[in-house]
């Protein structure tokens, strides 16, 4: 098992040097350039990708706008575009990132069964004696456009389009939704001429006026078209907040970076769900450590709640154990030594242990 299983670790260092004849596996804290052989690995701290649905709201008016009361006695029709946006879900999602002040090194040695490291792309532990599949975020969810408008020119016909002037245009089309209605009363009541005996065909001449009625009342009442965009930034919590100011929101501009006084301020709290006793180190424990001092080393993180929210909403809440926050613990050489092939594997995440099997 003298061989390595890594992905293109972006490490500081990675070298692998002529191999000794000692039978334990060493790890000490990596310092750059001071490691002459081994498998330099990072432990992970725990990111949160933020992921932001929003929707987009565009309302443009009609090209009749000035006549809609005129023509249609409809009021308070929009004049001038306007955007607006309001955020419909937020996502919390967990992933590893290298934590550069927990690196370390695997020194490779004969007759240990330790060298058979598995690291992520960025050189986070993965496992050892064992294989282990990469973690990687999902794919961001696809922005959802708004529908595609009718054209209401499709429905204009050529006294409509030939007139003199807007506002003749705007009374031949508003004679001609009145025309619409007026066949469509007809029909629902059974004295049109054509009204058809079967139902279904019926329904679809219905739809069909409708539509077109729909489309050449945009003309004065204006139109709404409504997307939902997809936004997404990351965070490395370091500390317990109550309050970290995570970015802002506008409802004219939508998401939009923290420093940016248009939005309401979003914030994020980090709080610890465990609290993890002191350790107490005296002579005897001291002892203790000083045979296990050789070892991998591996993180225990601590289970931490994360919320997302503003002064008026609470959007999402995360429990999710963090590799920053708890502590750094040693799996002693005694478990990868030439009589044993323990195999383990490690959360991406967090650091902490996931399976340890002989």
């Amino acid at each position: 098992m003298k061989r390595l299983i890594f992905s293109s670790a972006i490490l500081a260092v990675f070298c692998v040097a002529s191999l000794h004849t000692s039978a334990q596996t060493e790890t000490e804290q990596f310092i750059p350039g001071s490691t002459l052989e081994g498998v330099c690995y990072y432990l992970p701290r725990t990111a949160l990708r933020v992921v932001v649905k929003a929707e987009k709201t565009v309302t443009r008016p009609g090209d009749f706008a000035k006549y809609a009361f005129k023509y249609l006695r409809l009021q308070d029709v929009p004049d001038q575009v306007t955007t607006t946006w309001q955020i419909k879900s937020v996502e919390l999602q967990p992933y590893g990132v290298p934590d550069r002040n927990k690196a370390y090194t695997i020194h490779l040695k004969s007759k240990t069964v330790a060298p058979l490291v598995g690291l992520s792309r960025d050189g986070i532990l993965l496992s050892i004696n064992t294989d282990a599949d990469e973690e990687t975020l999902p794919e961001l969810p696809e922005r959802t456009p708004a529908p595609k408008r009718v054209n209401p020119r499709d429905y204009m016909n050529q006294e409509m389009l030939s007139a003199s002037s807007i506002s003749k245009m705007a009374e031949l089309v508003a004679q001609e939704i009145y025309d619409i209605r007026e066949s469509r009363n007809a029909l629902i009541r059974g004295e049109a001429d054509n009204t058809p005996k079967d139902g279904a065909q019926l329904q679809l001449m219905l739809d069909q006026l409708d539509k077109q009625t729909t489309a050449l009342e945009s003309l004065f009442k204006g139109t709404q078209e409504t997307s939902v965009e997809v936004f997404s930034l990351s965070v490395i919590p370091s500390e317990v907040t109550q309050k970290m100011l995570l970015c802002r929101f506008s409802q004219k501009l939508g998401l939009v970076d923290g420093d940016d006084l248009s939005g309401e301020p979003i914030y994020l709290s980090i709080e610890n769900l465990e609290t993890l006793p002191t350790p107490v180190v005296d002579e005897l424990t001291s002892k203790k450590l000083a045979k296990v001092e050789k070892g991998v080393f591996y993180n225990v993180p601590a289970r931490m709640k994360a919320t997302v929210f503003s002064a008026d909403q609470k959007y999402t809440v995360l429990e999710t154990p963090m590799g920053q926050f708890g502590s750094v613990q040693l799996l002693s050489n005694l478990l990868f030594d030439k009589k044993t092939t323990t195999k383990v594997t490690f959360f991406q995440q967090t650091g902490g242990t996931k399976d340890v099997m002989e």
